[in-house]
């Protein structure tokens, strides 16, 4: 029942992900926000990966099981080309942006949070 979630497709063999993976963990540490969460997406190549990129450097997030079907849905859905890719969306599935990554990135978690939260 959030009212923004963040899809966060990246992956442990991916220097850019692990680069910016602390960097979403801090942004979501610091808005801590009962009506925002985030679903971390994996494209590793194992449940092996997965798990050691899980307890390496991500946050107290979800994150969608290795191997299910819904990862593929969800790639194709959202039309994901490249990782890290962070599309942040409603609660009914409609996108709020796709470059959620600048966002955090570029503003205030605060003020990110808050401009997110006013389109949904």
């Amino acid at each position: 029942n959030k009212k923004v979630v963040a899809l966060y497709f990246s992956a442990h063999w991916c220097p850019k992900c692990r680069q910016f993976t602390p960097v979403l963990k801090e942004f979501y540490e610091e808005v801590d926000d009962d009506q925002f969460e985030i679903v971390f997406v994996s494209l590793d190549h194992s449940e092996e990966d997965l798990n050691n990129y899980v307890k390496e450097s991500h946050g107290d997030w979800y994150h969608v099981p290795f191997g299910s079907s819904e990862i593929e849905k969800l790639k194709n859905k959202y039309e994901v080309a490249g990782i890290p890719m962070l599309i942040v969306i409603k609660s009914d599935g409609n996108v709020i942006t796709k470059n959620g990554r600048a966002d955090v990135s570029g503003k205030a978690p605060p003020q990110t949070l808050s401009s997110w939260l006013a389109a949904a």
